[in-house]
């Protein structure tokens, strides 16, 4: 059975779909929704996995390897791991977007433990977030 669980953190909610559980680590899957003018996450690059990600509404902008793609309803972008991305919701609208995780390495427990962070209150702990990240082979790319 498909984990139907929603983590909300600072301005974004995640729903998942499919966990590693749902597909024996081959992918997971999860919907993405992120509030206007909400900037997640920083430029990072991914060490194990690779991502696929379909507009479902609105315009995300996107920057992948130094160029802006701007996300739209059935656009989709692959992101090979290694290479450098973030994107931000630069619009005055929700947007949503769908993400295929492969392999299914990367799943819900990542998210709550950024949400623990992000929802505990005041300034997010960043020793903790940068922990968090590297614990599940996000690379942070400063500057």
């Amino acid at each position: 059975m498909a984990s139907k669980e929603i983590i909300s953190f600072g301005g974004m909610s995640v729903h998942f779909c499919l966990d590693e559980k749902d597909t024996q680590g081959q992918i997971t899957m999860f919907e993405v929704t992120v509030d206007p003018a909400t900037r997640m996450p920083a430029p990072h690059y991914h060490k194990d996995f690779d991502e696929t990600v379909y507009g479902l509404e609105g315009t995300t902008t996107y920057t992948v390897d130094a160029k802006t793609i701007l996300l739209s309803p059935g656009d989709s972008i692959f992101i090979p791991r290694g290479t450098v991305h973030g994107f931000e919701n630069k619009t005055d609208a929700r947007v949503k977007f769908l993400c295929v995780i492969n392999p299914g390495i990367f799943g819900p427990a990542y998210f709550h433990e950024i949400a623990s962070i992000i929802n505990a209150g005041g300034p997010p702990d960043m020793g903790k977030l940068l922990q968090t990240l590297t614990k599940f082979g996000l690379v942070p790319v400063m500057g």
